[in-house]
């Protein structure tokens, strides 16, 4: 079995990531930036599943710490998956977010996710096998409902999934874009909303997620949205999405836009 290197693996999404792949045989790579958290968590998993389990501390939002996981990834011919977890929130509109608070959600969530699949992905292509899960949000289809910015890096998450299963998916190496909605993880309290404030119809556990990502996974789904009750209104807006793709491109405006002369 191969090893999977998690990111934002010290609590919710990714640690339960790390505990779920731990027991499916995958030894891992923990980062983070709470390095106390790690190791408790690495001491933990390498108990119950006898898992070879590293850990690396670092802030993704920090370029020299940033370089250190991308070496990893590259030079670790072991990794043969990428959980590309981290990331931040906002729900401040962009008026009142400060330049500062928007650099680091887009380093983190665009800048540090891109950095890292380009560092793992050459490797994967060599050894003709791979994997990279990218969590996105359901932000990326509906940016109304925080933080424009954020919408927006998550919309870039599935942007580029979809292009990497393009330009990966035939040389062995699988793409899979999860949409959660509001999950029950520190998140939200990082964001400047605790999620005991939201509907609690619309928030599910980080287990609840992550194992049907996994699912998702494991049917080969490109793009998995687990609180989707019908996949098919997923497929539907898709297959409009790629029907207007012949006329996206052509050499005239649209009639709509001609004026008499």
């Amino acid at each position: 079995m191969t090893t999977a290197l998690i990111t934002g693996a010290s609590s919710g999404i990714g640690a339960v990531y790390a505990e779920r792949l731990a027991r499916r045989g995958y030894d891992l790579v923990l980062v983070a930036r709470d390095a106390a958290k790690l190791t408790a968590l690495a001491s933990r998993l390498q108990a119950a599943t006898g898992r070879q389990v590293d850990t690396i501390a670092a802030d993704l939002g920090v370029t020299a710490e940033l370089r250190r996981v991308e070496q990893r990834l590259s030079s670790d011919s072991s990794i043969g998956m990428l959980v590309n977890n981290a990331g931040l929130g906002a729900v401040k509109s962009l008026v009142d977010s400060t330049p500062e608070e928007l650099d680091t959600l887009i380093n983190v969530n665009i800048t540090a996710l891109t950095r890292l699949t380009r560092a793992a992905a050459p490797g994967m292509v060599a050894r003709g096998q791979g994997a990279i899960i990218n969590i996105s949000s359901i932000a990326a289809l509906k940016p109304e409902l925080l933080n424009g910015t954020y919408g927006g890096s998550k919309a870039f998450v599935l942007a580029l999934s979809q292009s990497l299963h393009h330009e990966l998916g035939g040389k062995g190496v699988q793409v899979q874009a999860v949409l959660p909605g509001a999950i029950a993880t520190p998140f939200w309290d990082r964001a400047g909303h605790a999620v005991e404030n939201l509907p609690q119809e619309w928030v599910m556990t980080p287990e609840d997620l992550v194992d049907a990502a996994l699912s998702g996974f494991d049917q080969r789904e490109l793009v998995t949205v687990p609180s989707l009750p019908d996949l098919g209104d997923f497929t539907r807006m898709e297959e409009a999405r790629n029907a207007l793709a012949g006329n996206l491109s052509r050499n005239k405006p649209g009639v709509r836009y001609l004026t008499a002369a």
